[in-house]
């Protein structure tokens, strides 16, 4: 845990993370999901896969954080990185009762929001739309709201 949050709390610098990013995938119906749609929250973006046991054990949690901050500061954008049909997604998705917008990628090594070395990794994007962490690994949504509460506070601060 002390791990997770010394790793977590590490934030991007450098100038390619100035701007915000431009980004965009469809999601389960062809949809089109852009980074920008969301500007003014927080945006955890988490690449997850099916067959993925600490992708499945943090869905419980990302569903509770998108909850109960969809309507106001946050959103989560679930992105499946795997090579899998269409059907048999929704049908997972059903069966999770995933709340969040799901988006669909190719497994790439590389991504518009950095590289993706292992599943699942989660990016946080500030509501400004800069890229300001990325934990590989299983997220909570306590973590997630003990991350944002700092940075607040931080902005606060300034």
């Amino acid at each position: 845990m002390r791990i997770f949050a010394v790793v977590f709390a590490c934030l991007l610098t450098g100038a390619a993370y100035a701007e915000p990013i431009e980004y965009s995938l469809p999601d389960l119906d062809g949809k089109q999901h852009a980074l920008a749609d969301y500007k003014g929250k927080w945006v955890i973006v988490n690449y997850w896969a099916t067959w993925c046991p600490p992708c499945q054990e943090e869905i419980p949690d990302l569903i509770d954080f998108h909850e109960r901050h969809k309507d106001n500061d946050a959103v989560v954008l679930g992105i499946n990185f795997e090579d899998i049909g269409g059907e048999q997604l929704s049908a997972f998705v059903d069966s999770f009762m995933i709340t969040y917008p799901v988006l669909r990628s190719e497994p790439l090594a590389e991504t518009p929001l950095g590289p993706i070395p292992g599943l699942p990794t989660t990016y946080i994007v500030a509501p400004d739309g800069s890229l300001v962490a990325r934990q590989v690994g299983p997220v909570t949504d306590k973590q997630l709201d003990d991350y944002i509460a700092r940075k607040k506070q931080q902005a606060a601060g300034k």
